[in-house]
């Protein structure tokens, strides 16, 4: 395990990202009456500050756009991102140098701060598809392609599409971009996860028109009430790495 950063440590990577995304960092933001630094205080939402600048006010990114909401995804799937971006099983510039000397008891410590948060989803996205486009996207979330051997989304995400506690995210929420390049990006092998890595299989199984069908129609479905992510009776159809046993 890598040592746990110390304070100043975290606060330089805090002022490095802001400053690459534009920002301004609050912890020296001079105040205009007493023209003197203001030093923000020491608390985890200040020290993810970084975070909410990309994905959006308290982590609920819009339905619009590439960037996901992490707020309110099962901490375990969030730690498990970090990870795969500090070991580069993904790849995304920002990410990798945000935590790239981070231990992973702080990296958990911020998926538990993002995972905590219960704010309102935004309205789901309009859809342009055909209907035949979204009768197939529907039954591939909730059916699956047996003859593809394509399990059910439901089967890992739950009945409500919302997550498992397990480590499992929500699909619900996101836009149809995302949706659509993350299934890509497993498809050529650009995002992985710690082996066995099912998404990949299920991914490179499905035809890319399935997948942009299952995306669309993901999109378009409201948020239900109860959209905290669910501890599931269910046995998993394959094997997934990096899930709480």
């Amino acid at each position: 395990m890598r040592p746990r950063p110390n304070r100043g440590e975290s606060y330089l990577t805090v002022a490095v990202i802001l400053w690459l995304c534009g920002c301004v960092l609050p912890a020296v933001s001079a105040t205009a009456a007493a023209g003197q630094p203001k030093r923000a205080a020491d608390t985890m939402a200040e020290r993810v500050r970084p975070c909410t600048s990309c994905h959006g006010k308290e982590g609920r990114a819009t339905s619009q756009g590439y960037l996901p909401r992490i707020a309110g995804k099962p901490a375990r799937y969030l730690y498990n991102q970090l990870v795969n971006f500090r070991e580069g099983r993904r790849h995304y510039a920002l990410m990798s140098y945000l935590v790239d000397h981070l231990s992973d008891a702080y990296l958990y410590e911020m998926a538990g701060y993002f995972a905590a948060l219960d704010v309102p989803y935004p309205p789901p996205q309009t859809a342009s598809a055909s209907r035949a486009v979204i009768t197939r996207g529907e039954a591939l979330v909730r059916q699956g392609d047996p003859a593809r051997n394509v399990p059910a989304c439901v089967e890992c995400h739950g009945d409500n599409l919302m997550g498992a506690v397990a480590g499992v995210p929500g699909l619900l929420g996101l836009s149809v971009d995302y949706l659509q390049a993350q299934l890509g990006q497993w498809r050529t092998g650009t995002r992985r996860a710690i082996a066995p890595d099912c998404m990949a299989k299920i991914a490179t199984n499905l035809a890319p028109e399935d997948a942009s069908a299952a995306a669309i129609w993901l999109a378009t479905q409201p948020v239900p009430q109860d959209a905290l992510p669910r501890k599931s009776a269910r046995e998993l159809p394959m094997e997934c790495g990096g899930l709480a046993r």
